[in-house]
């Protein structure tokens, strides 16, 4: 796992906590509506505190794809690296 991986991984767990009063452990494997009972709203919430911190644009179409933490994690994180490309 890479260190940005890993950067977002815990912010995701510092959101859920402090955000949304998830008590529960989060890994990459985990489904993000089944394991972690995100809903739209949960999902927003997530992804504004991913795009400030990160300083990064998760745009709704993405949404579409995203099924697991993972999934969430190799997003902020493309679009991180994408942003230091330009």
């Amino acid at each position: 796992m890479t260190d940005l991986t890993t950067d977002v991984l815990e912010e995701l767990r510092r959101i859920a906590r402090k955000d949304l009063e998830y008590a529960g452990s989060i890994s990459l494997e985990q489904s993000l509506k089944a394991d972690l009972q995100l809903d739209s709203m949960s999902m927003i919430i997530v992804a504004v505190g991913l795009e400030n911190r990160f300083r990064v644009k998760l745009q709704e179409e993405d949404a579409g794809a995203l099924t697991t933490v993972n999934d969430l994690v190799q997003l902020v994180c493309r679009r991180v690296s994408e942003g230091a490309a330009t």
